[in-house]
This record gives structure tokens, C-alpha cells and sequence, in this order.
């Protein structure tokens, strides 16, 4: 498929119909997730109120991609997982952790590969080894990162750092030492986010 100049504009009609601006055709999912692999950037409007859909649209590529594939990416404890985050606190934290997890491990995709082309010829018993020395220490990458962000925005670790060590404040300094504890949560997430931003 051809690309153009910027974000290709993709327009979903009533009928459920995907029409790709930059080719003039017609589309189905199966194009859009074609699209994706190939590092084509697009934008998925309503075409009658001009809506950016492009969130739920991919929801659901990935949806078909699962029940079409037999093999699941994503697997029932990792759903339960994201669900549970819905409407918690922890929510904000959530996507900035999934989508730099998400970078991290593409930027491992080349020497991933590499490695797993140089176990050819290799037992299966070597084969299966490497790979879960390899996979492992992913994880273990992946689960550095999410712990320096939940560390950074517990917000109990907040209060203690402010908190004087020779017992509870007066009574008077109650209102100011609130204060106090949001500008420090705030002051924590924001640090959060700039260490995110450069693990990624």
C-alpha cells in the first residue's frame, strides 16, 4: 500500500466499511494490521462525525488477531491484570509503563533475532535454555522498569519522606502539610514520568 505525506486517514462508514484515503480503496482489518507491521502511521476517523476511533479500531484488530491466530498474545492473567487497574489509582501509571515496556522490548526484537538464528544446529535442550535466558532476562528489564514506577508513586513513601522523625506534626500544621503531600505526589509522578521517558 502506498503511504503519504504524514498519517494516513482511514474512514469507517455506517456500514463498517474502512475506506483508505491515501489509496483510494477500500480496506479490511486484516489491511490495517498489515499497515501496522509495515510501520505505516494512520489515523481512523468516524466518517460522519469526523471522531478519532483509532484506539478502538486497533482494540479490536487485536481482538480478531487472538481468535483468528489460535495462539493468544495475551494471556488470561494479563487481562485480568489490566482490568483490575481500571478505576485505580495506579490507572495513570499504566500506560507510560506498557508503552515503554512495549518500546524496550522492539528495540530487543534485532539481537533477539540474532541469537535465535545462531541456535541453529543447536540440541533442542540448548535451544530451549537460551531462550528462557533470553526471555527471562527481558522480563526481568520489563519488571525493573514497572517497579521504579510503582516505587516513585507510592504515595505512603510520600508521606513518610516529609514526615518529621520525632512524631505526628501539630495540629495547627495539618492543613499546610497537605499541602504538602500532594505537591510531593506530584512532585514524584513527574519524576516518574521523566525516568520512564529515559528508560524508553
Amino acid at each position: 500500500m502506498g503511504k503519504t505525506d504524514g498519517a494516513t486517514i482511514i474512514k469507517k462508514y455506517a456500514n463498517r466499511r474502512l475506506y483508505n484515503t491515501g489509496t483510494s480503496t477500500y480496506v479490511t482489518l486484516d489491511d490495517l494490521a498489515t499497515m501496522v507491521k509495515e510501520d505505516e502511521d494512520f489515523t481512523v476517523q468516524d466518517a460522519k462525525s469526523g471522531e478519532d476511533i483509532t484506539h478502538s479500531v486497533l482494540t479490536q484488530i487485536i481482538f480478531e488477531q487472538e481468535a483468528k491466530s489460535g495462539q493468544t498474545m495475551l494471556p488470561v492473567s494479563v487481562l485480568r491484570q489490566l482490568i483490575s487497574f481500571y478505576g485505580d489509582q495506579m490507572q495513570m501509571v499504566v500506560p507510560s509503563y506498557l508503552e515503554h515496556s512495549m518500546a524496550a522490548f522492539a528495540k530487543e526484537q534485532e539481537r533477539i533475532r540474532e541469537q535465535m538464528t545462531s541456535m541453529i544446529g543447536k540440541s533442542p535442550m540448548d535451544v530451549m535454555a537460551s531462550g528462557q535466558q533470553m526471555f527471562g532476562e527481558q522480563a526481568q528489564r520489563n519488571m525493573a522498569i514497572f517497579q521504579e514506577a510503582m516505587k516513585m508513586f507510592n504515595p505512603f513513601a510520600a508521606v513518610a519522606d516529609i514526615q518529621p522523625k520525632n512524631g505526628a506534626p501539630a495540629a495547627a500544621d495539618k492543613g499546610a502539610d497537605a499541602q504538602d503531600d500532594l505537591q510531593s505526589m506530584r512532585d514524584q509522578i513527574a519524576e516518574m514520568q521523566r525516568k520512564l521517558d529515559e528508560m524508553g
